[in-house]
Order: structure tokens, then C-alpha cells, then sequence
């Protein structure tokens, strides 16, 4: 197998410990990292502090660590990095890519149901583009969006390694997506697309639920001029009601005790074989000549 230029990474957000979803992406990622001769980087993704929880980073790291998934660099943290999201932001205003809006959830709700539309994106209503069509001052409080051009009108297509052809009509499914929050946080889209150039990231590998995001995250690197990854979408772990396993579906997390046990579970959700092994170093080993994915 010839080597390939491969940097790929892990990125939590520490608001509880690992669960049995979680460490099935870490696993992924870990594994295409490995497979691909690559490098394996950890990203804490604490870009919306209200919603961390002091010492679940740690936690997460002495998780990974039990289960011999350690970065090959130092991790960052996003909460760092505000200044470069920033730069981002400033960018596009100068590109004339984004406009500050004022509207409540209220607002927008409102709006939809007056137009008669259904919600189509996480089951929150599409912003119909009020603020757009109305100047607001850019002192004034509120959100930044991203100005979707009317190019985007046809579907944005992109190929997922797992999944195969992708495509979304942005404008219908998601409008005009907040980058800049109106209480100032960044949101994820700008972030992860900032820090995902900024550490040269190559491959993202990411649980299934995140697939929606592709679109729009290919549109800001295109925005920004910036490189765009190959993206590889893991199985969902759902528990015994079909619900993704998540800390508002009060998921347990996974056992530092036990790391062989929990990850043989995880590699069953990948489709990995049985693989017997007296340690978790002799486990890795196979699982990464066991890994399907090794192309870019």
C-alpha cells in the first residue's frame, strides 16, 4: 500500500464525556488516519462555551488514551482561535458574502408559516431571507448570514467515500446559514472550515448525522479560497428506540475500564470483523489491516 498525503482529525465538543456514538467516529477517523500512512489530530470543539462542561476535555483525552487513540500533535483547542474566525468573517463582508441580520426565532417562524413552508433542515424553519431584503445596520445587534448566491439554486453535489454521489439545493433545504451568532458566538460551520484549512486537514471522517453539513461547509471553502477535504460519513449508533445516541438521548459514556470490550462493540457498528487480541495495541493493529475505506 503506497503512502498518501493524509492528515485527518477527531473533533468532540467537551459538553460530557465520550459515548458509544462518539467512539465510533474517534475509532473511523483513527483507523482511515492509520490505514492511509497518515497523520491523526484531535480537535477540542469548545466553540460554544455556555454548552461545555468544565473537565470533560480531559476526560475525552484519558478516554481516547484508554483505547490507545492518541493524537499525533499537540490538540487545540477552537476557543483559542477566535481571532482567526474573525479574519474569516471580515473576509466575507469585504466579498460582500454575508449581512447582519435581526430577527428572532420568532421572527423567522413567523415568516414561514405566513409563506405556508414546512421546516426542512433539522426541524427548524429555513430562513426566508427577511434581513436580506431589508438592509440592517451592521452596528446593530444580531446575527451574521451567509449570502447565498442564486447560482445555488442547483443542487450542490459532492461525493461522500461511504455514501457515495451527495447533492443539496442549499438555498430550499438550508438558506441563508448563521456564521456569527447574535450573542457573539461563532458558529460551527465557520469554524470547523477555518480550522479544518488551518491544521491542512486532507480527510474528514464524521458520524452520518453531520452529512448535512457538507454543502454548505464546501461553499465556505470555496467563499474563503480554501482547500476542501475528502469526507467519509460513519454508521449512527441508535439506541434501543432508533434515536442516535447523544447526551440528550442521556447516552452512557464509554468505559475507560473495559477499552478492548468497547471497542470490538464499535467495530462492529463499522462492519469490521471479530478480532480476538490480548491487548488494545495487537487489536489496532488489525483492525487498521481489517479497514475498508483505504483510498482518498
Amino acid at each position: 500500500m503506497s503512502a498518501v498525503h493524509y492528515i485527518g482529525r477527531f473533533a468532540p465538543s467537551p459538553t460530557g464525556p465520550l459515548h458509544e456514538g462518539s467512539l465510533v467516529t474517534a475509532l473511523a477517523s483513527w483507523l482511515d488516519a492509520k490505514a492511509h500512512q497518515g497523520q491523526w489530530l484531535i480537535r477540542i470543539e469548545d466553540v460554544d462555551q455556555p454548552r461545555c462542561i468544565a473537565g470533560a476535555d480531559e476526560f475525552i483525552l484519558r478516554q481516547l488514551s484508554a483505547c490507545g487513540l492518541i493524537a499525533d500533535a499537540d490538540v487545540t483547542y477552537q476557543s483559542k482561535r477566535f481571532s482567526y474566525y474573525e479574519k474569516a468573517l471580515q473576509q466575507m463582508q469585504r466579498l460582500q458574502w454575508v449581512y447582519k441580520c435581526t430577527c428572532s426565532r420568532a421572527d423567522i417562524a413567523r415568516a414561514r408559516q405566513q409563506n405556508e413552508q414546512e421546516r426542512v433542515s433539522h426541524h427548524h424553519w429555513v430562513y426566508p431571507g427577511t434581513c436580506r431584503l431589508v438592509p440592517k445596520n451592521i452596528t446593530a445587534e444580531g446575527a451574521w448570514r451567509a449570502a447565498l448566491p442564486e447560482t445555488l439554486k442547483h443542487p450542490w453535489q459532492w461525493h461522500d467515500r461511504r455514501l457515495g454521489k451527495q447533492q443539496q439545493c442549499l438555498p430550499e433545504s438550508v438558506g441563508d446559514f448563521v456564521v456569527r451568532r447574535a450573542d457573539g458566538l461563532w458558529a460551527y460551520q465557520l469554524a470547523v472550515v477555518v480550522d479544518d484549512a488551518a491544521q491542512g486537514i486532507t480527510h474528514v471522517v464524521r458520524g452520518e448525522d453531520l452529512a448535512d453539513n457538507t454543502a454548505r461547509q464546501q461553499w465556505l471553502q470555496q467563499v474563503l479560497s480554501l482547500p476542501t477535504p475528502y469526507y467519509l460519513h460513519t454508521p449512527l449508533v441508535c439506541n434501543a428506540q432508533g434515536q442516535k445516541l447523544s447526551k440528550q438521548t442521556l447516552a452512557p459514556a464509554v468505559k475507560i475500564t473495559q477499552p478492548l470490550s468497547v471497542l470490538k462493540n464499535a467495530a462492529k457498528h463499522l462492519g469490521l470483523p471479530n478480532m480476538e487480541a490480548a491487548t488494545v495495541s495487537d487489536w489496532l493493529n488489525q483492525a487498521v489491516l481489517a479497514w475498508p475505506y483505504v483510498r482518498q
